[in-house]
């Protein structure tokens, strides 16, 4: 269990297992994705009362620990950082990991039984990410202390035998103990409600971080992202590994139809994220950009947020009373 801080000024505190274990005042954890996720997003999320996450996807270790070290600058709230094993070819990434004193980390894109005991060990509290229940169990059998369930509408990387989170949510709820944070699909309070309804304990956002004001990317993909209709995504590589979802461009649309999209794909993907050549590389995002329709602060967005599952969840129960 990770120590608290003081209240962040008007954010409703949210009291469960999750908040507990991560120390934080609401669960909402800012999605790791790779150059995106660094110190100038996470210390907003983290300031704004949810979990920060720095990423090591990038594989740029050195810009990551000189990262973390601006988070300790811009924040005194936790913060955490993610391992994706497919994309960290460096050995000693526990290790690395470690020396940077977090204490919350997320696996991902790989085997739960890598690195869990040797995080546990040193002390660190582990959510390993699952897109389907067989992947659930065996994190749960790995010692993790929860999980990150990730539906098949959300961004970025994908099982290509996607599932929706209304599917794999309350399916891995109804087979595991452990706290869950709902990944994918996530945007406002009425789906964190949703989420808790489904037997989720915390929320995970990743498309809607990605266009927030305090996002380091180019204002060109914010803006693709509050243009887009809820059917601006195509699903690459469907019938390979990994699967990716992104916005859909002319570059991801003629992808689409291709068997296997090559990595080498991302081999430009400065010229997208911070240059704003949106046809340079792949624009990584979920269904869910249907739904935003403004950039805003992070505090704004986790603070409507929030209001709003409290809202949402009184209104619901208000309205269907029960006895």
């Amino acid at each position: 269990m990770l120590e608290r801080q003081e209240p962040t000024r008007g954010v409703a505190v949210i009291e469960n297992r999750v908040t507990e274990m991560l120390g934080v005042e609401v669960p909402i954890v800012q999605a790791p994705m790779g150059w995106i996720a660094r110190a100038q997003l996470a210390s907003a999320v983290s300031n704004a009362g949810g979990m920060g996450i720095i990423e090591t996807s990038s594989g740029e270790l050195d810009a990551v620990r000189a990262e973390i070290e601006k988070m300790r600058d811009l924040t005194d709230k936790p913060f955490g950082v993610n391992v994706a094993q497919a994309f960290v070819r460096d050995p000693k990434i526990v290790d690395f990991v470690i020396d940077q004193g977090v204490r919350f980390v997320t696996t991902s894109a790989g085997d739960p039984t890598r690195y869990t005991a040797q995080l546990k060990d040193a002390g660190l509290t582990v959510f390993h990410v699952v897109p389907t229940l067989k992947g659930a169990l065996k994190a749960v059998e790995a010692g993790v202390d929860g999980l990150i369930v990730e539906g098949g509408e959300g961004g970025g990387f994908k099982n290509p035998r996607d599932v929706a989170l209304m599917v794999l949510l309350p399916l891995v709820r109804s087979q595991v103990d452990v706290p869950i944070i709902a990944a994918g699909g996530i945007v406002d309070g009425p789906t964190m409600a949703a989420a808790f309804a489904l037997g989720a304990e915390g929320v995970q956002m990743g498309t809607r971080m990605v266009s927030a004001a305090e996002s380091p990317v180019h204002e060109n993909w914010k803006q693709a992202i509050v243009d887009a209709a809820e059917t601006d995504t195509v699903f690459l590589n469907r019938f390979a590994s990994p699967g990716l979802r992104a916005l859909r461009t002319e570059r991801t649309t003629r992808l689409e139809r291709e068997e296997k999209v090559s990595m080498a794909e991302f081999a430009t993907v400065a010229d997208l994220y911070f240059g704003g050549d949106m046809e340079a590389s792949i624009a990584l995002g979920g269904q869910v950009v249907g739904r935003i329709d403004e950039v805003k602060p992070v505090a704004e967005i986790i603070a409507e947020t929030v209001a709003g599952f409290h809202e949402t969840i009184g209104a619901l129960g208000q309205q269907y009373p029960s006895g």
